[in-house]
C-alpha cells in the first residue's frame, strides 16, 4: 500500500511522514562489489595483540564448538581497520575459525554492526525509529546534517564523520538519541548535538550519556513507584486469607 493511500484511508496525513531509506546501511548491505582496498587480493591479518585477544575468545567455547566465535572476531577484526570490515577480513575469520567463507559472509551481511565500506573516525548513528521520531529525532538528524554538511550514507572531506540512520537501538526512554563509535548520547536537543559534533571535531571525548540530567533511564519527574517503604507480608490480602 503506497503511503498516499494510507493516508487517504486512516486520515492522518499530519501525522505520517515520508518512508526513510536507510542510505548507509542499504550500501553495508548490498552485493560486495571490489574496490582497490577492498576485494579479493587484498591482505589481511590480525596484530600480534589482537590475536591474542582472538585466541582467548575462542578459548570461551567448548571444544568443536569454536564456530561461535564468528561474531566477536569479526568485530575484533572490524575494530583494527577503524571500524569497517574488508573481504580479506572476514577470509582470515573463516581461516582462523576453519569454516567456510560462505557462513562468515552470512554473519557480516545480516548483522549491521558490522560496516562493509569504510566509515569516519566517528560513526554518528541516528536513531528515527517511533520513539526517537515522536521526540524529535527528525530535527537531531536536521542538525546533524547542517553542522557536517553531509546527507545520509555520507562521510565528511576530512574522513572525520559518517552518518547513518538506523533502526532502534534499544534506548526508548531517553529518546531522542545517537549513538557515536561505541557511546550513547541521549536525551538530546539541538544545542546538545551541535556541541557534541563540535567537542568530536576538536577531538575531545563528550561525556556520554542523558544530556538532561538524568543520571541513567528514571522518571524525568521522579519516582513513580517504590516511593514509600515497603508494606508489611499480608498487605491488601482478605482477612479470610
Amino acid at each position: 500500500m503506497s503511503l498516499r493511500a494510507l493516508t487517504r484511508i486512516t486520515g492522518v496525513s499530519g501525522l505520517v511522514r515520508g518512508l526513510h531509506s536507510t542510505g548507509a546501511l542499504s550500501e553495508t548491505a548490498a552485493v560486495h562489489r571490489d574496490t582497490e582496498t577492498n576485494n579479493a587480493s587484498t591482505k589481511f591479518e590480525f596484530t600480534a595483540e589482537n590475536m591474542k585477544r582472538a585466541e582467548a575468545l575462542m578459548s570461551i567455547y567448548p571444544v568443536g564448538h569454536k564456530r561461535a566465535a564468528t561474531l566477536p572476531l569479526l568485530d575484533l577484526a572490524q575494530r583494527q581497520m577503524g571500524g569497517w570490515l574488508p573481504l580479506a577480513a572476514m577470509h582470515e575469520v573463516a581461516r582462523i575459525l576453519d569454516m567456510p567463507r560462505m557462513r562468515v559472509y552470512e554473519v557480516a551481511t545480516f548483522y549491521t554492526m558490522y560496516m562493509r565500506t569504510p566509515v569516519g573516525k566517528y560513526h554518528v548513528q541516528v536513531c528515527t525509529t517511533t520513539p526517537c521520531w515522536l521526540c524529535g529525532s527528525d530535527d537531531v538528524m536536521a542538525a546533524i546534517k547542517e553542522t557536517l554538511k553531509i546527507g545520509v550514507g555520507e562521510t565528511t572531506k576530512d574522513g572525520k564523520f559518517t552518518l547513518s540512520e538506523v533502526e532502534c537501538l534499544g534506548a526508548c526512554v531517553n529518546a531522542p538519541m545517537i549513538q557515536v563509535n561505541d557511546d550513547y548520547y541521549e536525551d538530546l536537543t539541538v544545542a546538545d548535538t551541535k556541541q557534541i559534533l563540535n567537542a568530536l571535531s576538536k577531538g575531545e571525548k563528550p561525556k556520554a550519556g542523558p544530556r538532561n540530567g538524568r543520571f541513567a533511564a528514571e522518571p524525568k519527574g521522579g519516582l513513580t513507584s517504590l516511593s514509600t517503604p515497603p508494606t508489611g507480608p499480608g498487605f491488601g490480602v482478605q482477612e479470610g486469607l
